[in-house]
């Protein structure tokens, strides 16, 4: 069967500014030592499965340049551009009709752009084994990420250790993020993995389940697929994609559906939510810090700093979040990373979106 991607690229990584804007939101930038982009990542994890031609990317329009710029290998044709964003399922309906189009029926892997992930042949074994799963019948898979702490910040997946097909397990229920307690109690059960947002299934099994389940988005998005190819395309998908209701797979289809399997991972996945990933992929000096850029740094220890053109100097300073992006500054404890889209918030409302 043939074998195709779909990657979403459409996010504004807020919890990255001030590096991640709008204009060049964090799937777009380097965050590693190697200099390449988390897009980029992605589809290089993807090629030992997927041909490059049979990788679709599924952005807002705006980023429709850095793709092509960033990803020169990728037909123009699958660049798939949302006029507006409407969260996962429509995203990837819209992927789905794009390829049924081409080919009658696929396999199809879904994958975020943003994540980082460090043991790449593992994680490629991991995709054989939900493909196998997937294409045996009409299966729904997901990629569950083994937990080693009671972390707060992801949704869980509880599965059935009782029922397997070849490497999957039986999904019984997906949960949201719980509290400390109910993490740790999850943690300790052993029946319980994180949603990392990664899917695997056939165009026809995720097309059907989206007839069932999601009636109205799946009548809009067969009026795209008549369209595409047609004069009519471009204001057909603006009309219909911007009706859609804005929701996520998860909650759409996967909570709904019936014949969902779950293929536990363990290769070192990030899903670099914010700064803090960053001491989590690059190696810190003696000091603990993680540093790119020119920085003198004394008396300094544990600390994250990223400059751009400028020398930054440190003095003493202690478990901080440094970013320079050379017209704003973002200086923040790193207890308090999860709050920088508060930031972003007060720019909006004051109207200053040179810096959002």
């Amino acid at each position: 069967m043939k074998r195709t991607a779909l990657i979403m690229a459409g996010g504004r990584g807020e919890r990255f500014w001030p590096k991640s804007r709008k204009a060049l939101p964090k799937q777009f930038l380097s965050l590693t030592g190697d200099g390449k982009t988390m897009i980029q990542l992605t589809v290089e994890r993807i090629s030992p499965l997927v041909e490059l031609e049979d990788i679709y990317i599924a952005t807002n329009r705006d980023y429709k340049h850095l793709v092509l710029e960033q990803l020169p290998g990728i037909p123009e044709e699958n660049i798939l551009c949302e006029p507006v964003g409407r969260n996962t399922a429509p995203c990837i309906g819209l992927g789905a009709e794009h390829i049924a189009r081409k080919y009658g029926d696929a396999s199809m892997i879904v994958l975020p752009s943003d994540h980082l992930i460090q043991y790449t042949a593992i994680f490629t074994n991991t995709l054989k084994a939900a493909l196998h799963v997937a294409e045996a019948s009409d299966n729904l898979v997901t990629i569950g990420i083994t937990p080693d702490m009671p972390e707060t910040g992801y949704g869980y997946i509880k599965f059935n250790s009782d029922e397997m097909m070849g490497s999957a397990y039986a999904v019984e229920r997906f949960v949201e993020k719980p509290n400390l307690e109910t993490a740790k109690q999850y943690l300790e059960s052993e029946q319980y993995l994180w949603n990392s947002g990664m899917f695997i299934w056939k165009v026809s099994t995720i097309l059907k389940n989206m007839e069932r389940h999601m009636p109205e988005t799946y009548q809009g998005l067969n009026r795209i697929r008549d369209a595409i190819g047609t004069a009519e395309q471009e204001s057909v998908l603006e009309r219909e994609f911007t009706a859609f209701k804005s929701e996520s797979v998860d909650y759409g289809i996967m909570e709904k559906a019936e014949n969902i399997w779950i293929v536990p991972g363990s290769f070192g996945w990030d899903d670099v939510g914010s700064w803090l990933a960053v001491e989590r992929f690059n190696k810190a000096n003696e000091f603990g810090n993680v540093i790119s850029g020119d920085f003198v740094t004394i008396d300094t220890k544990n600390c994250i700093l990223q400059g751009k053109d400028k020398l930054i100097a440190t003095v003493g300073i202690r478990d901080l979040i440094v970013v320079d992006a050379g017209d704003a500054l973002l200086i923040c404890q790193k207890d308090n990373a999860g709050s920088i889209k508060k930031v972003l918030e007060i720019l909006n409302r004051s109207n200053r979106q040179e810096y959002v």
